[in-house]
């Protein structure tokens, strides 16, 4: 149903994110790899900042230019390589939060319609106690779904459901 995701999933199973795989002058695998041993046994509410902050500092590349491609769902290691559009950085940052333990069923890549750009867009939600946080490239802070009224939800997934949003 879901075939950029499902490939996501099936690429970074077989991946090795590991430097020797990944260009040494760009590879940024150990610094990933050292901020989520540095986060493990943390809070959830620092691991969650961190990972978004550390996910935001990569570059914004359009698919076109890293692929060729008008749409490609990069897996961790080429995002911490080459940078990516928005969907890569809620990738990067759903695995970061599974690394560390997150479940799968309160995470969710959300596909967003951006009311105010009026383009198509992704970030990542995470379900905490009776609220939705929104994990999300152009929003520095993390926070509430509520204070994000400009996106409306289509469709989201994670490694054991999706689900499309009505209207």
């Amino acid at each position: 149903m879901f075939p950029q995701w499902v490939s996501v999933m099936q690429r970074h199973a077989v991946d090795m994110a590991a430097p020797q795989n990944c260009p040494v002058n760009l590879c940024r695998v150990p610094e990933w790899q050292s901020l989520i041993a540095s986060l493990q046994g943390r809070g959830l509410r620092e691991q969650v900042l961190a990972v978004n902050e550390f996910a935001n500092r990569f570059r914004y590349v359009l698919d076109q230019d890293n692929y060729g491609r008008s749409d490609y769902w990069a897996i961790p290691r080429e995002f911490l390589t080459l940078g990516g559009d928005c969907e890569d950085y809620a990738i990067i940052k759903y695995f970061s939060l599974r690394q560390l333990g997150v479940p799968a069923e309160v995470l969710r890549v959300v596909v967003v319609q951006d009311t105010n750009l009026r383009i198509p867009h992704a970030v990542l939600a995470l379900r905490v106690q009776d609220d939705i946080i929104v994990l999300d490239n152009q929003i520095r802070d993390v926070v509430s779904h509520r204070k994000v009224a400009h996106y409306l939800p289509v469709f989201s997934v994670n490694e054991q459901y999706w689900w499309m949003h009505l209207p």
